[in-house]
Parts: C-alpha cells; sequence; structure tokens
C-alpha cells in the first residue's frame, strides 16, 4: 500500500471526523448484536414453558414482550447509528474524493504544455475521475466494512464462544473458504474489470472523436464506415461485460451456498450436542444462526475489500505518476512583477523537444512599450513560436527574451500572462454564453465593457442579430458561430482584458478585407500605449505596424518599415504585389 500513503495526509486532514465514524460504527455493531441474545433468550423463555419449567402464561408473555421491545429499540437505535456512520465515514471519503480531484486539476494546471502533447486528454480524464473514485472507494465504503467486520467478528465470536466453543469452531469453518474464494473472484472482477474500462475508454474516445469530426463524416459520406467502426467497437465491448458479469454471477450464489452450508452447521452439530446434552438450551442454537447470518457477509467483503485496496493502489499509482511531475516553466520568482511592454529578443534560438523541430534561428529585435510589430512567414516559418516564447509556454533553447529589461525567466509567472492578451491561430470558445466567453478576459467586467469590446471587433452587430443576443449559448468549441465570427469574439475576449501586451496570430484570417479593416481601425485606437505583435500572412494586416519582421525556416530574412520593404526586392515585396494583384 506504499502508492496509498498519500492519501494518509487527508486522513490526518479529516481524522476527527473520522474517529467519530469509526467509533459510531463500533457502537452500531454492538447494537446490532443485541439481536442474537435477546432471540435466544426468547426461544428459551418458549422452550421453559413446554418443558413446564415456567407455568405463568403471563410471566412468558411478559418477558418475550420484553424481549420483542428490546430487539425493537436495539435495532432503531442501531438504525440511527448506521445512518451515522454513514453520515462520517462516507462523508469523509467525499471530502477526500473533492480534495484529491482538486489536487489532480491544480496539478494539471501547474504542468507546461508539453505535458498536454504527450498525453490524451481520455487519459487525464480518466485519471481525474475513474481512479480518484477507485481511491474514494478505499477511505470510505473499504474502511467502513473493514471496521464493521472487525467488530462483528471480535465481538460476536467472544459471545459465541462464551455460549458453546465447540460449536462456534464448527460455525466458523466455512468462513474462512467463503472469504479465499470472495478473493479469487474479486481478483477475477478487478482483472475483468480493469478490460472493460479500457473498452470503455476507447468507445468514448471514439464517439468523442467522432462528434467533434460529424462535419468532416458527413462532408466524406462515411457515416455508414464510422458506424461499421462503432458497432465493431459495441460488440467487444459487449463481450467483455459478459465476460465480467459471467463472474459476478457466481458471487451471491457462492456466498448464499456458504451461509446455507454453515446454518447446516450450527443445526446438525449444535442438534446433536443439545441432544447430548453439551448445550443446555435451544436459544443457543437459534441465536447461532442469526450470528452466522450476520458474520457471512462481513466476511465475504474481506474478498471485496482486499480488491478495492488492490484497485485504489493501482489507481493512486497512475495519479502520483502525474503528481510526480514537474512542470517544465517554472515560476522562479514569487514577488509580483510590474510589466510595461518592452520586448527583446537576443538571438533566440527554439528548438520543440518533442519532435526536436527547430522553429526559430537566432532571431532579434526590439520593441519599446506601445510599439506595434507583424511578423510574416510562410506556414512553419515559426511565428507562432515567437507568440508561445513571449507568454513563456516554453523557454528558449539559446539566446534570451527580455520584457522591460528583465531576462523573462526572472519575472513572475503570474503576472506576465495576466498582462499578456493573447488571441490564437485557432480561436477557442467555452460552451456557454457569448457573454461568459468574452468576460473570460476579465470576470468583473461591466456589461459597457462587453459591449464595447464586441463592437471594437465588429461583432456587436451579429451577436445582436442572434434571438438571445450575448446571452446565446454556443456549442462546444463555440461550433453555433462561423469561423469570422468565433475569431472576432475571441479577439473581443482578450481586449477587454486591456492588457500591456497585445498577441494577435493570424487570427483576422476568417474575415474577408472590409471586416479586418475596420477591427484594424479600432485596435489601432486599443493598442496606441499597448505593445502589440500581429502575426499574419495579409499585408494588408501588417502595413500599419511599426517594424515588420519576415521569417523563413526560423530565420529573419527581413526587417523594417512597410514602406521600406516593399521597395527592397524579398518575399515582402513579392507577397504585397501578389495580393495587391489578388484583391483588384
Amino acid at each position: 500500500m506504499r502508492e496509498l500513503q498519500h492519501v494518509n495526509k487527508y486522513f490526518y486532514k479529516y481524522r476527527y471526523k473520522l474517529l467519530a465514524g469509526i467509533l459510531i460504527t463500533i457502537i452500531a455493531r454492538i447494537f446490532l448484536l443485541f439481536t442474537p441474545e435477546l432471540v435466544g433468550n426468547s426461544v428459551d423463555v418458549i422452550d421453559n414453558y413446554r418443558k413446564g419449567i415456567t407455568t405463568d402464561v403471563a410471566t412468558v408473555k411478559t418477558e418475550l414482550l420484553i424481549n420483542i421491545l428490546y430487539i425493537v429499540g436495539a435495532a432503531i437505535i442501531g438504525g440511527i447509528f448506521t445512518f451515522l456512520m454513514r453520515q462520517t465515514i462516507i462523508y469523509v471519503s467525499r471530502k477526500i474524493e473533492y480534495d484529491l480531484k482538486n489536487e489532480v486539476y491544480q496539478q494539471y494546471q501547474r504542468l507546461s504544455l508539453d505535458f498536454y502533447k504527450s498525453n490524451r486528454t481520455g487519459d487525464l480524464m480518466n485519471r481525474i475521475s475513474e481512479d480518484v473514485g477507485k481511491v474514494r472507494e478505499y477511505a470510505g465504503p473499504a474502511l467502513m466494512y473493514s471496521i464493521n467486520t472487525v467488530t462483528l467478528f471480535v465481538i460476536a465470536l467472544i459471545l459465541m464462544f462464551n455460549s458453546a466453543p465447540t460449536l462456534t469452531l464448527y460455525t466458523v469453518i466455512p468462513l474462512p473458504i467463503l472469504s479465499y474464494f470472495i478473493y479469487i473472484l474479486s481478483k477475477s472482477i478487478h482483472k475483468r474489470s480493469t478490460i472493460v474500462q479500457q473498452w470503455l475508454s476507447k468507445l468514448s474516445t471514439f464517439s468523442q472523436e467522432t462528434f467533434s469530426g460529424v462535419s468532416v463524416i458527413k462532408s466524406y459520406g462515411l457515416e455508414a464506415s464510422t458506424n461499421a467502426e462503432f458497432y465493431k467497437l459495441s460488440a467487444e465491448s459487449r463481450e467483455k461485460n459478459i465476460d465480467l458479469a459471467r463472474i459476478q454471477a457466481l458471487f451471491f450464489p457462492l456466498m448464499i451456498f456458504l451461509i446455507g452450508l454453515s446454518n447446516i452447521i450450527v443445526i446438525y452439530i449444535g442438534g446433536k450436542q443439545y441432544i447430548d446434552g453439551e448445550i443446555e438450551s435451544l436459544g443457543v442454537i437459534a441465536k447461532f444462526i442469526i450470528y452466522v447470518n450476520l458474520l457471512t457477509w462481513p466476511v465475504a467483503t474481506v474478498g471485496w475489500v482486499t480488491s478495492v485496496v488492490q484497485q485504489a493502489e493501482a489507481s493512486q499509482k497512475r495519479i502520483n505518476e502525474f503528481l510526480k511531475q514537474e512542470p517544465t516553466i517554472k515560476n522562479t520568482n514569487p514577488e509580483p512583477s510590474h510589466i510595461e511592454g518592452a520586448i527583446e529578443f537576443d538571438n533566440v534560438s527554439f528548438t520543440y523537444p518533442d519532435t526536436n523541430i527547430q522553429a526559430l534561428n537566432k532571431v532579434s529585435f526590439k520593441l519599446k512599450k506601445g510599439d506595434t510589430m507583424a511578423i510574416i512567414g510562410k506556414t512553419g516559418s515559426g511565428k507562432s513560436t515567437v507568440l508561445d516564447l513571449i507568454g513563456r509556454l516554453y523557454d528558449v533553447s539559446s539566446g534570451e527574451i527580455k520584457i522591460d529589461g528583465t531576462p523573462i525567466q526572472n519575472l513572475n509567472l503570474n503576472s506576465l500572462r495576466n498582462n499578456l492578451g493573447y488571441v490564437p491561430q485557432e480561436a477557442f470558445l467555452f460552451s456557454d454564453s457569448i457573454r461568459n466567453n468574452i468576460m473570460f478576459g476579465k470576470e468583473d467586467a461591466t456589461e459597457e465593457e462587453v459591449i464595447n469590446a464586441a463592437k471594437n471587433a465588429d461583432v456587436h452587430k451579429n451577436i445582436k442579430g442572434f434571438s438571445k443576443g450575448y446571452d446565446t449559448v454556443l456549442g462546444e468549441r463555440g461550433i453555433t458561430l462561423s469561423g469570422g465570427q468565433k475569431q472576432r469574439v475571441s479577439i473581443a475576449r482578450a481586449i477587454i482584458k486591456a492588457p500591456q501586451i497585445l498577441l494577435f496570430d493570424d487570427c483576422l484570417s476568417a474575415v474577408d478585407t472590409e471586416t479586418e479593416e475596420k477591427i484594424l481601425n479600432n485596435l489601432r485606437a486599443i493598442t496606441r500605449d499597448k505593445t502589440t505583435i500581429i502575426v499574419s500572412h495579409r499585408v494588408s494586416s501588417a502595413k500599419s505596424a511599426d517594424n515588420i519582421i519576415v521569417l523563413e525556416d526560423g530565420k529573419m530574412i527581413q526587417s523594417g518599415s512597410h514602406d521600406t520593404l516593399i521597395d527592397v526586392d524579398g518575399y515582402y515585396r513579392e507577397l504585397y504585389l501578389k495580393q495587391l494583384t489578388e484583391n483588384n
């Protein structure tokens, strides 16, 4: 249970509630064990009357009535404590589940971008949901049933042994056998359950990709082949579930068989001892039958608890694998940093660690606060990488990036990113209202600020055209909107933040030139005192920038203003003339 030691800190955190739950559990089991003794006593009262030892009917009725009231009272009190038991131990397990999920989620937030490139979304989700759920079962039900089993076993065996030592030994013979078989079954169930979960993950992944790419499937007429693939996965998943069900079907029949065997032993051995005079009363046999039925399920849970602990250990190991990972991008400065917006690249080179592709090669430029720079270049030239490095999604391989004269690694990471407004090439919108998507850039934004941001991004009229306006809830990834609308909402989200540095990654590619011109005019007023970098394939987006750099295969091959670059033979002039011809 080495991996599960990670959970001990949560047991300590809720130690008082947990100790109260353990105490309540013991009390609940004690009251439960009153019943066999009272039933045995009632049988003895009746037997004594039958034998003529007691002749007063009224006395017999009174004793039976008192025993019945005690049984009912013990059952009620035991039920109340059982309810309190679940309200404490299960409550603690839910709190541990909550804390562990938050710990995993916070770790996900800490980890760098390269972590997400090397791990599938389905696996990340599975560890924070299914795996944490398995650990919760260990911290809750498994703990509760273990306490139940120990308490019942210790007290019941003491009571049984005091009443009839030999009968007790015969009675408990099937119980270890039951526990062993349940353990074997549990291991098999665990193995098959793991396979079922794996196939469930495959089905979920396939379904998710199908729903996300449904437009492509329909466009290519792949519905039939997609259905056939899903049917194949479903059929294999069904077979795995049936294999699991076959094993699970043995569980209760085996338990019932061994319960019956124990009862037969009690009746046979106990009856024989009663006849031989080794047992003085029939009440002993009656209460032993109840003890057997009380003990059988706790004994059966020994195998189940073992299986739960095994599963929890495996799940916690998977969770710990991620919790032990350290982000490659670390916040080296705990104190907040003041950001003005001046940016300097000094011979910056960068190679992606996962692909070993060099994206930038000795790139150098300077931007004063309030300057606007445009980056032009072919696909794969390294334009987006420049923006990623400014946001410290990666650290440079060589060279140095400075913000306001301070090496970027020495700045507080949160301060840096809080002062960035980033519009990615592929706009990502959440399945929420348009208002909340814009306010994602500023949670406390007023309605006026939301509308102004939308107007500056030239998307206000589109939003007002929707039946619910800004309250329109978008589909997954903003599928409700067109590509241009998504880009403009994404721009509104960035500018409402009013950051010191604005980064636009080819975010006007899906809008027409007229809309582009409107947005750029609005941005000029907004970005007058903001440092702005615009990545684009269009000269029209870059021509008003203070400085334009041209990248090719990660190298900076041209630099200068629009007027300077169109007078010089090179990539920028060729692109300008080509796009000028296309527009005409």
